[in-house]
């Protein structure tokens, strides 16, 4: 599937999302409610089988954070940016990955430790550089 059939196909299939042709890959941004449903969709459909996830980190934007996975199709070698967005800056928290990719688990940990982002499900969701207590260095208000 070429770029320009991708992002068609992501503007019929998730009518409630917004697509972002003009980035570097094109971008899916979901309601985090729907993140774990258009997760499995993007993994399952066999036209986008989107199995591999690269990377996953999160951006803190002051009013909200913006949680971004890059994903891969290794079968239709083609690339998507899926993002979602958690406003709740005291608990901040969106539904783990890590069930459809296992990539996921350590960079989760990552998010997690460095924003504070919790993901709904991880199976071991701990700090994995920093002391408990410390703080989240990777966030605006953060001093120490």
């Amino acid at each position: 599937m070429q770029r320009e059939e991708l992002t068609d196909f992501l503007k019929n299939h998730f009518p409630g999302s917004v697509v972002r042709e003009d980035a570097q890959y094109p971008e899916l941004t979901v309601a985090a409610g729907e993140l774990s449903q258009t997760a499995a969709e993007l993994k399952k459909n066999s036209d986008l089988a989107f199995d591999y996830l690269i990377c996953l980190t999160a951006v803190d934007y002051k009013d909200k954070f913006t949680v971004v996975y890059h994903l891969e199709s290794t079968l239709h070698r083609h690339l998507l940016v899926l993002k979602t967005e958690v406003t709740d800056r005291e608990n901040p928290s969106v539904d783990t990955v890590s069930k459809l990719w296992p990539t996921a688990d350590p960079h989760e940990r990552e998010v997690f430790d460095l924003f504070g982002i919790r993901f709904n499900g991880h199976g071991d969701l701990r700090r994995l550089f920093l002391d408990e207590g410390y703080g989240f260095p990777l966030r605006k208000d953060f001093s120490d």
